[in-house]
């Protein structure tokens, strides 16, 4: 990406330094020209046109890199010396000052210079014209030299240019190619962060793969974490259902047989509930909030209380719903919040003990958005247990629930950017769910 730049601009400057080449000859030779007629024009007047001075004759054959030829005429206009037949100059120059000119001489390309001045020559007096001129290609081929000197000085200074930017890129990539053949010898399972100094330029990067190695560790690390409560809290599940069913056919009696195959369909509703909750959490954990819909609340709310009421009046409990007289949108997925709110009521119906008489639902708005609250009058959650109650896999006292209702809960909502608290209640426990407003 660097090297072809470097290439086209020195190929400009070559064109350029040659057209400035041609220029400088073309001014060089022409004062040249000039010199050698005005030292023709001394020697002339001083001679009276016998004859030029050796030095001036030494500079005319041999001046600025090429032969210079010359005619020289007196007042009256007759030939005192030099060459016989000048190049013919064309009409409608101005006499008064030297005149340039390119004319064909003896079928060679010229450059002429006629110059007229007043002269005295053997009591003449008069106008004496001296024309010199010199062939185009000696200039050509001083600036053709000129040229080359300079493009090869221009090719020298690229090639050294060319070749420190090379070594510089490779000094540069040098500790990237190192951290490249770091990276690809490491074992997968290594995902330690980069220690090894890399240069400022490149500590993002090293910086942005060290966040990406913790991100993947994390992940992995949550995985395995997940799999072994997973394991953990289904083996028992497991092993219930194994003996309940190792023993079911050694029973005779059909009243036995009966109850065992109701407490096998109870264990095994029991770990298929366990296992749908697992999945659901680890869905919810990494984002999988389902099918987003703008709805009032108070609708799914009164669905999830009328799934629940039967659970709740068999056992002889009041169960109401408060619901609020104005419509409370919100966009969420209205199964997972008719799920979060399920498991607060089940978790209430499993936890609350015998003493609860009540469960009471209630929605309502906020200044933040809106509410759900589920109260019962039971045994209760201390608040200063709250961090724990919602951990997964937490149970606050020996019972029949997986320890993952309230945890659901808390990524449903958090998922939907809301928040769940326990609140302080006088008995039992209440615990409120605040959405925000579609």
């Amino acid at each position: 990406m660097i090297l072809p730049p470097l290439f086209a601009v020195s190929i400009l400057l070559g064109l350029w330094r040659f057209q400035a080449a041609q220029e400088t000859s073309d001014e060089l030779f022409d004062r040249g020209l000039l010199a050698a007629a005005l030292a023709i024009s001394r020697d002339v007047a001083i001679s009276e046109g016998d004859a030029l001075s050796p030095i001036t004759r030494s500079f005319i054959s041999d001046a600025g890199g090429g032969e210079i030829f010359y005619h020289v005429t007196g007042p009256g206009g007759y030939y005192v010396t030099g060459y016989a037949y000048p190049p013919r100059h064309p009409s409608g120059f101005d006499p008064t000052v030297p005149n340039y000119y390119v004319a064909d001489y003896r079928g060679e390309e010229m450059r002429v210079l006629r110059m007229t001045e007043a002269r005295t020559i053997a009591n003449l007096t008069g106008d004496s014209v001296v024309t010199v001129w010199q062939r185009v290609s000696d200039r050509q081929a001083f600036a053709r030299e000129l040229a080359l000197r300079a493009i090869a000085l221009i090719a020298g200074l690229m090639a050294t240019l060319a070749l420190v930017v090379w070594f510089g890129v490779q000094l540069g990539l040098r500790p990237l190619n190192d951290l490249q053949e770091a990276i690809r010898i490491r074992s997968p399972d290594d995902l330690a962060l980069i220690r090894r100094p890399v240069p400022k330029e490149v500590a993002g990067v090293v910086g942005t793969l060290n966040r990406l190695f913790g991100q993947v560790k994390d992940n992995i690390e949550a995985h395995q974490v997940f799999i072994s409560d997973a394991a953990h809290q289904l083996r028992n599940p497991a092993a219930a259902l194994l003996a309940l069913a190792e023993t079911l056919p050694d029973v005779t009696d059909e009243s036995e047989r009966d109850a065992r195959q109701a407490e096998l369909i109870a264990a095994a509703r029991s770990t298929a509930r366990l296992t749908n909750q697992l999945l659901q959490l680890e869905r919810l954990r990494y984002g999988d909030t389902g099918a987003r819909q703008v709805f009032d609340l108070n609708d799914v709310i009164e669905e999830v209380c009328q799934a629940r009421a039967h659970a709740a009046l068999t056992r002889d409990l009041d169960f109401s719903l408060d619901r609020s007289a104005e419509p409370l949108p919100v966009e969420a997925d209205p199964t997972l919040i008719g799920e979060a709110v399920t498991n607060l009521v089940d978790n209430a119906l499993r936890h609350g003990g015998d003493e609860m008489t009540r469960i009471t639902v209630r929605t309502a708005p906020s200044d933040a958005g809106v509410t759900v609250t589920v109260q019962d009058d039971g045994v209760g959650i201390p608040t200063e247990q709250s961090e724990a109650a919602f951990r997964r896999f937490s149970q606050l006292r020996n019972g029949e629930g997986t320890g993952l209702g309230l945890s659901i809960v808390e990524q449903v909502v958090r998922r939907h950017h809301g928040s769940v608290r326990l609140a302080a209640a006088a008995r039992g426990t209440t615990i409120r769910i605040e959405l925000p407003r579609a």
